[in-house]
């Protein structure tokens, strides 16, 4: 099992910016047609592993489909570096955008699964 270290990472900006404990072993890649279109790569945590460092009450919220993600977007620079929703098992998560990471090679973490949220939604 991967360490799990504090990464950081923020929109384009930097209007929002933010800290996250994570091993970042489980990437996903869904396909459904929001993720797809932005090109999300998602880790998701326990709210306790997620810090908000800057930009509190600034972004936007975005629902679609069964709403059960508010996808937190930039309102600047429109990058969504985090979502907030409940689990399959019913608890609060957190989905972090990986491409959002600013302390990591962007391309040393691949998605390692993907999920067909364009049938599943």
């Amino acid at each position: 099992m991967a360490e799990r270290t504090i990464h950081k990472g923020s929109c384009h900006c930097g209007a929002l910016a933010y800290e996250v404990e994570s091993d970042l072993s489980q990437v996903i890649e869904c396909n459904c047609t929001h993720c797809y279109s932005k090109g999300l790569w998602l880790t998701f945590v326990k709210p306790d592993a997620f810090r908000l460092t800057a930009g509190q009450g600034v972004a936007t919220e975005y629902l679609f489909n069964r709403h059960a993600i508010r996808h937190m977007v930039c309102p600047a620079c429109g990058v969504e570096p985090y979502g907030r929703g409940i689990a399959p098992n019913g608890e609060e998560s957190i989905a972090v955008n990986i491409r959002t990471l600013t302390d990591i090679e962007p391309f040393s973490v691949r998605p390692t699964m993907e999920f067909d949220g364009r049938n599943k939604l």
